[in-house]
């Protein structure tokens, strides 16, 4: 089992009438809201929480990309990921990811990741995401052409992290007439690719045909099986079996001395990350054309609650989260394992307005209680006859 410590950078300080006033942190929520200092300190603790999970022993340290929005504090995932380069030396600097399909020019993603590889000597990984609806409504680009300007800025991106030569890109959402990349990336062909699934068949079999690195998002656990699923039927119609380490299971964990301790102050952060946080309209989320007819049809017959309506009971009894001492969640998580099959844990446990204190003891406890207990899973005996 690998383990990743995923942070969002949230910006907790909501004022006391959001709850009433305004439908979402994103997209219409006014910059007023943003304190510059408090964003300052934020910054900077966040990433000494990233960089403190290298010295824990986390395999992979990651970011993401989210704008206009108090959900997430990184529009430019890629510059998270610089300032960590030189400051860690073994972990994985895992982007997950650049949200590609709201880009103007992809090439620049090209680049920069490109760059980053030898920053990292090598340690990045290269998420791809095509971006929330909101984000597309913020950039003005028509959330149904998500999946072909996704798709268009992939297959750019991988040629000109491979070509031998300059080229010319002609397609219906991107013109380039000389493609010459420089640097190329240290790994080779290029950096490993992870791309978040929500319940598309289509990007199922799109990870699948590529054997990139299929990542759950939230949902509840029953819901993250069909995925899970999914993804490897599609790589079984294609003649094989995918390594669990392809297989990431993104997820919340809380954990603190005891199971009292841990629900009493995971409590209110778990509210804040799916009360507040995402506290997102339909629309803003999936907005008209950004799925297609088949993938919306089969998410709204998982019969998923909307994140604002669920209870923290629903939230720990679904799968949506983990919390409690390091037995009870090393407990679930070997469930979940069962379950689900993943060879990678992608832990959020800096949720909500968690402080500093909180966030450095649950990372302390994971590491030096469950990490241990839970890494074997998976591992198949050598010596044992298969039955």
């Amino acid at each position: 089992m690998k383990f990743v410590f995923f942070h969002l950078m949230p910006y907790p300080y909501l004022p006391d009438d959001f709850d009433e006033k305004y439908p979402s942190p994103s997209l219409t929520f006014p910059n007023k809201h943003f304190d510059r200092e408090a964003g300052h300190r934020l910054y900077h603790r966040y990433l000494d929480e990233l960089e403190y999970a290298e010295r824990l022993g986390f395999d992979g340290i990651a970011v993401n990309e989210h704008h206009q929005s108090a959900y997430g504090l990184m529009p430019s995932p890629n510059i998270m990921a610089a300032a960590l380069a030189r400051r860690t030396q073994q972990a994985r600097i895992m982007v997950l990811g650049n949200a590609i399909g709201i880009r103007g020019n992809p090439l620049r993603v090209a680049e920069e990741i490109a760059m980053l590889d030898h920053l990292t000597d090598g340690r990045v990984v290269s998420g791809f995401v095509r971006g929330i609806g909101w984000e597309y409504f913020a950039h003005s680009v028509n959330p149904t052409r998500s999946r072909d300007r996704f798709t268009e800025a992939h297959d750019l991106i991988i040629k000109a992290w491979t070509s031998d030569e300059m080229f010319q890109w002609i397609s219906p959402n991107y013109e380039y007439r000389y493609v010459n990349v420089w640097p190329r990336p240290l790994q080779h062909p290029h950096p490993p690719i992870y791309i978040p699934g929500a319940g598309s068949t289509e990007t199922m079999r799109f990870v699948a045909e590529r054997r990139y690195t299929y990542m759950s998002v939230y949902a509840p656990t029953r819901v993250v099986r069909r995925w899970f699923d999914g993804y490897r039927q599609a790589a079984g119609e294609l003649g094989y079996v995918p390594d669990p380490e392809k297989i990431a299971l993104s997820i919340p964990i809380y954990v603190a001395d005891s199971d009292d301790e841990a629900h009493r102050e995971a409590r209110k952060h778990l509210m804040w990350l799916f009360h507040k946080g995402l506290k997102q309209g339909f629309e803003l989320v999936y907005p008209p054309g950004y799925m297609t007819p088949s993938s919306l049809r089969g998410l709204l017959m998982a019969g998923m609650k909307p994140f604002a309506e669920l209870s923290y009971e629903e939230l720990l009894a679904e799968g949506y989260a983990v919390v409690g001492s390091p037995e009870t969640v090393t407990a679930r998580l070997r469930e979940l394992h069962d379950e689900l099959g993943f060879g990678q844990l992608i832990g959020l446990f800096a949720l909500g307005g968690m402080t500093h204190e909180q966030t450095v003891h649950g990372m302390e406890l994971f590491s030096a209680e469950v990490m241990p207990a839970v890494r074997p899973l998976g591992v198949v005996d050598p010596t044992s006859t298969p039955v």
